[in-house]
Parts: structure tokens; C-alpha cells; sequence
């Protein structure tokens, strides 16, 4: 519960400082009419989407187990990772379609100075977030905050490369840096969104999870001593949980009762060493001469 908690609290600190920075930015673009100012406000509205995206599925995410889920709900936070990651695709196309539409009638931006700082400042509450967003998502494994803290790094990026061309361009009286720079940070926001879709589609496809798997194995070869050998190790990954399954060679003089209690014994120190790993074991007898696995 207190988990589920920080991450909803989290979600919602998300939204709320959403709405504040696209204010900011929407006004240092009616300040100062950049149009790299207004792609970078246009990004924060997405943003704003994607936040609420991840309330919802951080939510739906830490519903137990039921009749229609048997594995729970964890692979919403996947599900919400994947479209921010759209959408973040989506903010870089915005972007660099009002950049080209600037570069037939480029015209240099006004009270550039002040809106510079407007932008610097809701820059600095995005960083804040994505950072402690990030953190939490290391701790927890959670795609649903790293999506969005990774959404809110391409904002950052994107308003750091905005803010250093407009002042360029104040400096030097060039207007076309302008759209110049608005049409970097497009193709900058399509990498991190093009990164974050293809990481979420991996884990929706279940991938393995190869640290997870070399520590099972790690724990299995501790406790050699107890089994004959195990083998065809299988892993994915659902939100924050690892789900795992290996087949346990047993020695065939075990009754059915220790052969339960020995594959007990391994579940129960497997989950005390690596929590995070919900692993399921299939116990078979000794191999017969000639018989594959």
C-alpha cells in the first residue's frame, strides 16, 4: 500500500507541475511570439496527456491478482510506457512541422531576454521532476514512471536547446536560428521517443531478463548440493515483478512430500534473496540413459 501510494502521489505531483510549467512556457511564448517557444510549450501539453496516463495506469498497475488476471495488472505500466513514447513521437513531429512552416517567413522573436528565463525556470521544475521520477522508477522497476520521467528529459533537452538558439539568435540578429533550433530538438524528441517505444514494445513481447536470470542461477548453483542439476530457466518481466520458471532434477529415491518440500525450500530462499522474482519449478526424476532434456 505504501508503495502503491508514493507512486500515485508521484503520478499526481507529475500532472499538477505539468499544468504549472505549460503555463510558464505558453506565456514566454505570447511574450516574445518564437516559434521555438511554442513548440516547446506544445511539447508540455503532451506531457500533461502522458501524466495522466500514468496516474491511471500506476493505479490500475497495483490491483491484486483476480479471476481475469491471474498474473495481475503490472503489464498496464508497459501498455503506458509504450504510448508516451508515441506521444513523445508525436510532440517531435508537432515540433518540427512549425519549425519548417517558420523557415519560408522567419522573423526574429521579441523580448527574447525575459521569456528565455520564463522558459530556464519551467525547464528547471521538468528536471526536477524527471529526476525524482527516474529514481523512484529504479527503485520500484516501474515503466510507467520511467516512461514518463523519460517523456519529461526529452522537454528538458529540448527547452535547453531552444533557450542556447534563441539567445544565438538575439545576440547575432539572425532570425532563421529560430526554426533552426526548433528543428533540432524535433529530431532530438523523435530519438528519446523512438527509444522509449521500442523499450516498452520489448517488454510487451516479453523479452528475458538476463540480470534476473544470472542471479536464479547464481542462488541454483549455491544450493547444487540439494538437486541433481535444473535447466530450461524461462523469464519475463510484468511491470515490477520478474516472473521465472526452471525444471528441477530431483533424485528419483525422493518421496512426492520431499521432493514438494526440497522445491519449497529453493522458492522460499530465491524470493527472501531476490523479492522482485516470482519463480514457479517443475520437479522431474533423473534422466534415463539416452533421453534428452
Amino acid at each position: 500500500m505504501c508503495l502503491r501510494m508514493q507512486k500515485q502521489g508521484l503520478a499526481t505531483t507529475a500532472v499538477v507541475g505539468g499544468l504549472i510549467i505549460f503555463a510558464v512556457k505558453l506565456y514566454s511564448y505570447l511574450v516574445s511570439g518564437s516559434v521555438a517557444l511554442l513548440s516547446d510549450a506544445l511539447e508540455s501539453i503532451v506531457n500533461i496527456l502522458a501524466s495522466l496516463m500514468m496516474l491511471v495506469s500506476v493505479s490500475i498497475s497495483m490491483r491484486p491478482p483476480d479471476e481475469n488476471h491471474r498474473y495481475g495488472y503490472q503489464k498496464v505500466e508497459s501498455i503506458s510506457s509504450f504510448v508516451e513514447g508515441a506521444l513523445v513521437l508525436v510532440a517531435g513531429l508537432l515540433i518540427g512541422r512549425e519549425a519548417v512552416m517558420r523557415f519560408f517567413t522567419p522573423v526574429l522573436p521579441t523580448q527574447l531576454g525575459f521569456a528565455v528565463l520564463l522558459s530556464l525556470a519551467a525547464t528547471a521544475m521538468n528536471g526536477g521532476l524527471s529526476w525524482t521520477l527516474m529514481r523512484k522508477a529504479r527503485e520500484t522497476n516501474s515503466m510507467a514512471l520511467e516512461g514518463d520521467a523519460t517523456h519529461l528529459l526529452s522537454d528538458v533537452v529540448s527547452s535547453l536547446g531552444v533557450a542556447a538558439g534563441l539567445l544565438v539568435a538575439d545576440r547575432f540578429n539572425v532570425p532563421i536560428l529560430d526554426p533552426v533550433m526548433a528543428l533540432v530538438v524535433a529530431v532530438l524528441v523523435l530519438r528519446i521517443g523512438a527509444a522509449l517505444v521500442l523499450k516498452s514494445a520489448s517488454l510487451l513481447m516479453d523479452n528475458t531478463c538476463p540480470e534476473s536470470e544470472e542471479r536464479i542461477m547464481a542462488i541454483m548453483n549455491k544450493r547444487r548440493s540439494q538437486f541433481l542439476d535444473f535447466h530450461n530457466l524461462k523469464t519475463r518481466r510484468s511491470g515490477d515483478k520478474v516472473y521465472a520458471e526452471l525444471h528441477l532434477r530431483v533424485d528419483g529415491g525422493l518421496s512426492v512430500q520431499e521432493a514438494h518440500d526440497l522445491m519449497d525450500h529453493l522458492e522460499t530462499d530465491m524470493h527472501n534473496e531476490i523479492p522482485d522474482v516470482e519463480i514457479t519449478m517443475h520437479v522431474e526424476p533423473p534422466m534415463k540413459e539416452g533421453e534428452d532434456d
